[in-house]
């Protein structure tokens, strides 16, 4: 099973509360609610497309609390995002007890939850276990190296200070685009797989000329 995170992303690389202004505001962040300024149909069929691809879910406590809060309430028998989010098993790590509407969905991970995800990848499966929202926790999962598929809508806004998937260390990677469009408000839709970066090529000067050679 592969391990993909799917997030919306600023110019300026926020993930923090893009649905609303009260969404998380940790950090004193008051710009919530910056990705519908830009939402279209675009982006739509491309949150619609992301879960297509997955199997399980895996969220940090904040945005599984923040999910279960609203999406069971959504009954709509056509809403394709909704169905999968309600049905799909979802993982959550967390140190608390799991209860509310999705508990008989989900499955608690506590302090070996690396372990266990690395457990869950190699269970074998061809679709995905998907991280959603769930900032901290991707950019653990990006710092141990474990992601294989990492997908954005990066919207054309700039927002204050905000927390953000690469805001600490991590693994060099070169990002292999596998989809990319721009949607009609502007809005970069990009699919991309990782590979360990190795320097193979760079600038320098032949015969009075700027070219490129292999290292």
């Amino acid at each position: 099973m592969k391990l993909s995170i799917n997030l919306f992303k600023t110019l300026n690389g926020v993930s923090q509360a893009p649905g609303g202004p009260d969404e998380d505001t940790r950090g004193g962040f008051t710009d919530g609610g910056w990705l519908f300024t830009v939402w279209d149909t675009g982006c739509e069929q491309a949150a619609n497309r992301w879960f297509t691809q997955g199997d399980a879910l895996l969220l940090g406590r904040t945005t599984y609390d923040i999910f279960a809060g609203y999406w069971p309430q959504v009954t709509d028998p056509d809403n394709d995002v909704a169905t999968f989010l309600n049905t799909a098993h979802k993982y959550v790590v967390t140190s608390r007890p799991v209860d509310g509407p999705w508990a008989d969905t989900t499955s608690a991970l506590g302090d070996r939850f690396l372990e266990d995800i690395t457990e869950l990848k190699a269970s074998g499966g061809d679709k995905e276990l998907q991280v959603h929202g769930s900032i901290q926790l991707a950019r653990t999962l990006h710092e141990a190296g474990l992601v294989d598929i990492y997908r954005f809508l990066i919207a054309p806004v700039t927002v204050g200070p905000g927390a953000g998937l690469f805001d600490g260390s991590g693994p060099s990677y070169k990002m292999n685009v596998q989809h990319g469009v721009v949607t009609d408000n502007g809005v970069f839709d990009v699919e991309m797989t990782p590979e360990q970066m190795v320097i193979t090529q760079m600038p320098t000067v032949r015969d009075g000329k700027d070219v490129v050679e292999e290292v």
